[in-house]
C-alpha cells in the first residue's frame, strides 16, 4: 500500500479517530465505575489520537509523525493500565507488538518489541517462562509472520495485475499483451486497428514541482476524459510515466481521427490547481493494409518517441 496516497491517508485518519473514540469510551467508563483517578490519561491520548488524525490528513507526504503518536498514546495507556489488569493481562500484553507491527515498518516494529520485552512482562509482573511471557513472546513472532504473508500476496497480486497502480488504466505490460491479442484478432478477422498516443508533458514536473497530489490530479483527468470519450471496448493503457496508449479496435482512421478530437475538446478546458491549463500531445498509428506486427509496432513506437521528444 502506497503510504502516500490521499485514500490511504484518510483511512489512517478514520483508524484514528476510531482509536480516539475508543479512548473517550474507556475514560467514559472510568467515569462510570468511580475510577476518577483513571479518567485524565484516556481523555488526553483520545485528544492525542485526534491530533494524530488531523496531521494524518494535513501532511500526506509524511506519515510516520501520526504514526508514532498513536504509538505513544498506545503504549503510555497499556504501561498504566496493564497494572491492573491482573488475569486478564494475558490478553492485552500481546496488543504491545501488534501496534509497532501495524504503525511502523517491520524491521523497526521487531526491533522495539525484543527491546521492550522486559518492560512489558515487568510491568505485569510475569516471571521468565511463565504463561505471560510466553504469550507475549507467541504475539511478538505470529504478528510480523502474519504481516509478511500480506506483503508477499500484495507483491503477488501486483506482478499479476494488468492495471497500473497509479490511475485507471492499464500498464504498461498489461498493455502490450491486451494489444498483442488485439493485434492478432484484427488479423485474422480482417479489421483495421487503430492507436491514439496521447503524451502529458506536465506530468513529470508536476511530480517534482507540485508534488504526488499534482501528478495524480494529471492522470486522473486524463483518464476520466479519455475513458468519457472512448467506446467501452476500447482501451487505454500507460505505455511510459507521461504517454498513454489509446487502442481502438475495428475503428478506421477517420474514426479514429474524430476521437482523438474529441478527447483534445474535452482535455482543452481543463484547469487544474496546481499545473493549470492542461497540456497534451496526441497522435494516430493506424495500422495499413497487410501490414505486420513487428512493423506496426515499430511505427508506433517512432511516433510515441517522437511525441515525447518534442
Amino acid at each position: 500500500m502506497d503510504e502516500n496516497a490521499p485514500n490511504t491517508a484518510g483511512r489512517f485518519a478514520l483508524a484514528y479517530v476510531t482509536g480516539a473514540l475508543l479512548l473517550a469510551s474507556y475514560a467514559a467508563w472510568h467515569y462510570l465505575m468511580g475510577h476518577y483517578a483513571r479518567i485524565l490519561l484516556p481523555a488526553l491520548l483520545g485528544l492525542l489520537m485526534l491530533v494524530a488524525a488531523v496531521l494524518r490528513l494535513a501532511v500526506v507526504n509524511h506519515p510516520r509523525l501520526p504514526a508514532y503518536l498513536a504509538l505513544i498514546a498506545g503504549y503510555l495507556l497499556l504501561a498504566l493500565e496493564l497494572p491492573w489488569l491482573e488475569e486478564s493481562a494475558t490478553l492485552w500484553v500481546g496488543l504491545a507488538p501488534v501496534l509497532s507491527a501495524l504503525l511502523l515498518p517491520l524491521m523497526p516494529a521487531l526491533t522495539l518489541n525484543v527491546a521492550l520485552a522486559p518492560a512489558w512482562l515487568l510491568l505485569c509482573g510475569a516471571p521468565p517462562f511463565s504463561d505471560l511471557s510466553l504469550a507475549y513472546l507467541a504475539s511478538m513472532a505470529l504478528v510480523p509472520l502474519a504481516l509478511w504473508e500480506q506483503r508477499r500476496q500484495r507483491a503477488l497480486m501486483l506482478a499479476t495485475d494488468p492495471r497500473d497502480r497509479d490511475c485507471q488504466a492499464l500498464s504498461s505490460d498489461g498493455l502490450h499483451a491486451h494489444l498483442d491479442s488485439e493485434f492478432q484478432r484484427t488479423e485474422l478477422l480482417h479489421q483495421s486497428l487503430a492507436i491514439v498516443v496521447i503524451h502529458l508533458p506536465q506530468v513529470e514536473m508536476a511530480n517534482e514541482q507540485f508534488g504526488s497530489r499534482a501528478r495524480q490530479a494529471l492522470l486522473d483527468t486524463l483518464c476520466r476524459e479519455v475513458r468519457r470519450c472512448s467506446r467501452r471496448h476500447d482501451f487505454l493503457g500507460r505505455q511510459t510515466l507521461s504517454t498513454f496508449w489509446l487502442v481502438l479496435p475495428d475503428t478506421s482512421e477517420s474514426g479514429a481521427q474524430l476521437v482523438q478530437q474529441r478527447i483534445l475538446q474535452a482535455l482543452e478546458p481543463v484547469v487544474l490547481v496546481d499545473t493549470g491549463p492542461l497540456r497534451s500531445r496526441m497522435g494516430l498509428c493506424q495500422r495499413l493494409p497487410g501490414e505486420d506486427w513487428q512493423r506496426f509496432r515499430r511505427r508506433l513506437q517512432d511516433l510515441t518517441q517522437r511525441l515525447e521528444t518534442q
